[in-house]
């Protein structure tokens, strides 16, 4: 049972993290599974939220991912959980072993889901818009930061965990300010507007400004300027996160770099494409994926060093 739990962890994180799946294929063969159980399960919580945005599912989206913490905390307190087998419960399975394995805090698992609650219309914590860089951070905290420290133990560290945790936190935080970055026709798509309002106010941006460059499919040049502005931003967080590297394990350390550098090759695909951002989404292309990978791979062997 645990076995085919992790099997679908790794299928799940196959099929829907490129970017991750393969930085993942640079690791130690026994760390593999534990990644995949995090990947599996954030996509679990991802999904249950994407389903929120019908009106007529935010309930039932609300009570799934409050049964998700229930039946994690049931699992990690060794209680009686839901008979059944269900992706869901294959998924949660995973994770608790890893979560025990690797001796991860639990909390990390709980702020996540507070903050997956912000995106549900509805709940107390709703959010769809954010006045400052400040706010968003605070979403981020658990949205991103969170899963850095839930995979730090994974990783293993050549200083204490606690030393290597800003660092992880903040490679999380850079990563997901991608993801906002390149979304930004989606989410408005979905109502929801995840770059800091007074940032895009400084180029005289505002929702209405987005909403016209969706609906009409240029990016507008005062629009353009804010997105030039926060990559430069968002680089910045790269740059404060990237020397964490190096407290990682040695053996991990190639496919954490590769993440980094195909994540933030993002950001450099998104200039590429002038900032189209409301009708593409900017990939790495699979070539340079290959190429980052296998240029780390070499590096990590014994006739690189």
């Amino acid at each position: 049972m645990l076995d085919r739990a992790y099997r679908d962890c790794r299928r799940i994180a196959a099929a829907h993290g490129r970017t991750y799946f393969l930085a993942t294929r640079l690791l130690e063969p026994e760390r593999r599974p534990a990644v995949h159980a995090l990947y599996a399960f954030a996509r679990l919580v991802d999904d249950t939220v994407d389903a929120s945005d019908a009106p007529s599912r935010a309930a039932e989206s609300a009570a799934r991912l409050d049964r998700i913490e229930h039946e994690l905390r049931a699992r990690l307190a060794d209680a009686p959980t839901a008979p059944g087998d269900s992706r869901e419960q294959r998924v949660l399975l995973a994770v608790s072993d890893t979560i025990r394995r690797y001796s991860i805090a639990a909390e990390h698992f709980w702020v996540f889901l507070d903050s997956m609650r912000m995106d549900i219309p509805g709940a107390p914590q709703y959010r769809d818009r954010y006045p400052t860089m400040g706010d968003l951070e605070d979403y981020m905290r658990g949205s991103a930061a969170a899963i850095g420290l839930q995979l730090l133990p994974v990783l293993g560290t050549v200083v204490p965990v606690a030393e290597a945790e800003p660092a992880a936190a903040a490679l999380g935080e850079a990563f997901q300010l991608t993801n906002f970055l390149r979304d930004v026709g989606e989410d408005l798509g979905r109502g929801r507007v995840y770059l800091p309002a007074d940032e895009l106010a400084a180029f005289g941006v505002d929702d209405e400004l987005l909403f016209h460059c969706r609906e009409s499919g240029r990016t507008e040049p005062r629009v353009r300027r804010a997105l030039a502005h926060l990559i430069a931003v968002n680089r910045g967080v790269y740059r404060r996160a990237t020397p964490g590297i190096e407290l990682l394990a040695p053996r991990v350390r190639p496919a954490i770099r590769t993440a980094a550098t195909l994540y933030g090759g993002i950001l450099d695909e998104i200039e590429r494409a002038d900032y189209a951002v409301f009708t593409s989404r900017a990939v790495v292309p699979q070539h340079r994926r290959l190429r980052v990978a296998a240029r780390e791979l070499v590096a990590a062997s014994p006739l690189g060093n």
